[in-house]
């Protein structure tokens, strides 16, 4: 008798080790096999596998780079800008911008040493830093004969320091005839590596709307309810089922996503002093509630955040009829929010959601340096 395990965002569920683990201990894991995650998890040899998939992938290294001096001849052969990253990166760490060659040594070194840190591994790759570009993930479920639907995509281009801070989708980047070819290259990518359940592949645009494979992302994400709010679909639900040996219950056809969604990520830090974690007790709570507002968190009045850990302590997403009715909507729920006893990010997401560029859909992954938000 095999016994599920499910995981959510971070901590082990992308850890190819423990998913091997529970194979071999009769243990389902309700996720891609520790296979594929190992090679996805791993982003040179993730963009080489989609290369060979015919999906689109930013110029640079064909796989980890073996020193300073071949670092040298690919950014000489491509070009700068380029971006140095670690091969088992994630979540923003590890990767620096290089605009000249002056600055390409103590760069390099840097990041070698940080995806040492962080990751116990020291593998890194480049490629042709995109300027300017949008940050459009697609959502996919694929089962295990060969079925594979996308659910759309989610924009997560509004970050700081290559760290999301708002989801939204649609993305008012991409049109009907680019969003067909941008899922319909993610399920290339799924069917030829013989992917089964949730995952996410992700992308650039650049400003002439071309798209580039940036990485997958083998578990469900932290933005995945703006998909579930869009499409009715429980991602969640349909993981287990999948896992379950089920055969997906949808088609391309059946997937109509409706009106607009949006996620904020409510963070316990300071924006005022730098965006310093501010751990502590919260001692007064107020979430906001009512149609098309769903809240995911754990905490409580009298809860503690901790300091040890990542400090997003919650949630808010609204979905609209449209993307101007989702925006108010955030607005007033944040409004609503209170949570006292510690510092958050709240005023922060409400001035990105007041600001003029953004309400427009004119805004790239620069976007809150250039408007001076933070």
């Amino acid at each position: 008798m095999q016994i599920a395990y499910i995981l959510g965002f971070g901590f082990l569920s992308e850890n190819a080790e423990f998913a091997k683990i529970c194979e071999e201990s009769n243990i389902k894991f309700i996720g891609p096999s520790y296979k594929i995650i190992d090679l996805m998890g791993n982003k040179s040899h993730a963009k080489d596998f989609m290369k060979k998939a015919k999906v689109p992938v930013v110029p640079g290294s064909d796989g980890s780079i073996k020193g300073y001096k071949e670092a040298c001849e690919i950014a000489d052969r491509i070009g700068y800008p380029i971006m140095i990253k670690a091969a088992a990166g994630g979540g923003g760490k590890a990767i620096r911008l290089v605009t000249k060659k002056e600055d390409l040594e103590d760069s390099y070194n840097l990041v070698k040493q940080e995806a040492k840190a962080f990751f116990g591994d020291d593998e890194i790759y480049i490629e042709k830093f995109v300027e300017n570009p949008r940050h459009v993930e697609v959502q996919i479920l694929a089962d295990e004969y060969g079925n594979a639907i996308y659910l759309g995509e989610r924009d997560c281009t509004v970050q700081r320091r290559n760290q999301k801070v708002i989801e939204e989708t649609p993305s008012t980047a991409l049109d009907e005839k680019l969003r067909k070819k941008m899922g319909e290259a993610a399920i290339n990518a799924i069917k030829a590596s013989k992917y089964a359940n949730a995952g996410t592949i992700e992308f650039l645009v650049d400003k002439n709307r071309n798209f580039y494979f940036m990485e997958v992302n083998t578990r469900i994400q932290v933005e995945h309810p703006v998909t579930e709010m869009a499409t009715g679909i429980d991602i969640v639900k349909e993981q287990i089922r999948i896992a379950s040996g089920e055969k997906l219950r949808f088609t391309q056809s059946d997937i109509v996503p409706r009106g607009h969604s949006i996620e904020c990520r409510i963070n316990a830090e300071s924006p005022e002093k730098g965006f310093i974690p501010s751990p502590g007790q919260i001692k007064e709570l107020n979430l906001p509630g009512g149609n098309g507002i769903r809240i995911d968190t754990a905490v409580y009045s009298g809860y503690t955040i901790p300091a040890a850990y990542d400090s997003m302590i919650a949630k808010i997403i609204v979905h609209g009829e449209d993307r101007e009715e989702a925006i108010k909507k955030m607005k007033r729920a944040l409004d609503e929010c209170v949570i006292d006893g510690v510092d958050t990010n709240i005023d922060f997401l409400y001035k990105i959601l007041d600001n003029e560029n953004f309400q427009k859909g004119n805004y790239d992954t620069s976007f809150i340096k250039k408007e001076n938000l933070a």
